[in-house]
């Protein structure tokens, strides 16, 4: 079991990502923070030891994706959101960004996924690769499709176009 001192330094680090991801997979701010207690309940409990920042920090990542498959596919949540609601519950934030996001909340489930790995995290189509489990080249056309999907839904206007 994790000390105090740690868990509040991974809430401190994590929490943003965490919360990022619930929102995108689950879109309704109630689920969010029910995954969030649980992602660091699973965190305390867990008796695997990190071998760097990385490591935890991908960890923490796939449980919260894993938490939030079995929320979605579990028996209550017959119920959803829609992404209007979602986004009233989300801090005032611009009209363009707000676009953006609601584009990329529309996005099927795995494309959501590798965008908001790859855009919002930071990380790499290698990395994508491994913390999903996926293949390297999956991982690839996912991007792909998800900007054009995106650019078509933006009406062109994706990166400046």
């Amino acid at each position: 079991m994790r000390s105090e001192e740690e868990l509040n330094q991974a809430i401190e680090q994590h929490s943003d990502t965490v919360r990022r991801l619930c929102m995108i997979h689950l879109k309704n701010y109630a689920d969010t923070e029910d995954i969030f207690q649980t992602v660091f309940m699973k965190y305390v409990l867990s008796p695997v030891v990190f071998e760097t920042p990385e490591h935890e920090k991908a960890w923490i990542i796939r449980v919260t994706i894993n938490a939030c498959k079995d929320l979605l596919k579990s028996f209550f949540h017959s119920r959803t959101v829609s992404i209007d609601e979602a986004l009233q519950l989300a801090a005032p934030i611009s009209e363009d960004y707000q676009d953006v996001l609601q584009a990329v909340l529309s996005l099927p489930t795995k494309y959501r996924q590798v965008v908001y790995l790859h855009y919002y995290e930071g990380y790499t189509a290698p990395q994508i690769s491994q913390l999903l489990g996926k293949n390297l080249n999956t991982i690839y056309t996912l991007l792909r499709r998800s900007k054009g999907m995106l650019k078509e839904k933006l009406g062109g206007d994706f990166y400046g176009e």
